[in-house]
């Protein structure tokens, strides 16, 4: 569509360089007369498309003009660019890539030039370790459901380990931490749940589209009440200083205490699902349950079955 390709031109001219009519031709794939009728509407338009003759010549947006419309400091660009970079490498959807050109050409010059001197200031990456090549694909799918209301089909894997099979209607992709979810309305369950990505074992597409339903707010205890209905349990518990780096990857830091031989006391509230067990199992004997006393005992027990294993 014409407007289409007036808004790339726009786009393409705001990124500083300069483009003659063969190239935008190509880039196009329309006649170089079309170009220069594309020229002509763009400056009855009132946008300042300079044009420079000779063979370094083409077409230019005048400096001043994007300079005067601004809507954001070079710096708030700059985060922008990083925090769609980030989506468009997750996601690796061709309209985010898009975006990001976008994005990218309304960068004053000056900031440009620093970036090219100073490298990137931030960086969004928004692939897990070791499972984004695994993850893109689902990405890609679900995102298809939920901009095609269409019902998905997948087997689940629970945290307490049960696998099931659900029709859901996809609403969101959400990244909490480093981890992947779907927010979707669960036909089984009658209720919008979450369902984390890596325990998504299949996934289909069914033909069957849904009508969107009202979906719930994801912020405070909405989230936690969506994650899952375990009652927490306020724990204490002692961690020797060699896992000191792991301790605060693994909790927040209002819940930890350092000790004066260097070991630490993580007191706070924790729903003991199978996820927390397997975390603290994780530390080996690094780690001693305090209280609660029988949760001290879960523990041992599960300590036991790995010993008869070996």
């Amino acid at each position: 569509m014409k407007i289409d390709r007036l808004l790339g031109i726009v786009v393409l001219l705001l990124g500083r360089k300069r483009w003659n009519a063969t190239e935008l031709a190509e880039r196009f794939e329309v006649s170089v007369k079309t170009i220069y009728r594309d020229m002509e509407t763009l400056g009855l338009a009132g946008i300042p498309v300079a044009s420079h003759h000779g063979a370094a010549g083409g077409y230019e947006i005048m400096e001043q003009y994007t300079l005067n419309r601004q809507l954001a400091s070079a710096k708030e660009w700059k985060a922008l660019l990083a925090a769609v970079k980030g989506i468009a490498s997750a996601l690796d959807d061709q309209a985010y890539h898009e975006l990001l050109a976008k994005v990218n050409a309304l960068l004053p010059q000056a900031a440009h030039e620093e970036h090219a001197r100073q490298g990137e200031e931030l960086v969004f990456d928004l692939q897990s370790w070791g499972s984004g090549l695994e993850l893109k694909p689902k990405l890609a799918l679900l995102q298809q459901a939920i901009t095609e209301s269409k019902v998905a089909r997948l087997r689940y894997a629970s945290s307490a380990g049960t696998e099931s099979e659900r029709e859901v209607e996809p609403t969101a992709l959400i990244m909490k931490g480093s981890i992947w979810y779907l927010q979707a309305y669960c036909r089984r369950k009658q209720g919008f749940r979450m369902f984390r990505l890596t325990r998504i074992l299949s996934l289909s597409l069914l033909l069957e589209d849904f009508e969107p339903r009202q979906s719930p707010q994801l912020e405070g205890l909405i989230w936690r009440s969506s994650w899952g209905a375990d009652q927490e349990t306020l724990m204490l518990m002692h961690f020797q200083p060699q896992v000191k780096h792991r301790v605060y990857d693994a909790f927040p830091n209002v819940f930890i205490t350092e000790l004066a031989d260097g070991s630490l006391q993580v007191t706070g509230s924790f729903s003991l699902d199978e996820w927390f067990y397997g975390l603290l199992l994780s530390f080996c004997h690094h780690v001693k349950v305090l209280e609660p006393s029988w949760a001290a005992e879960e523990i041992k027990r599960r300590a036991q079955l790995i010993f008869e294993i070996y």
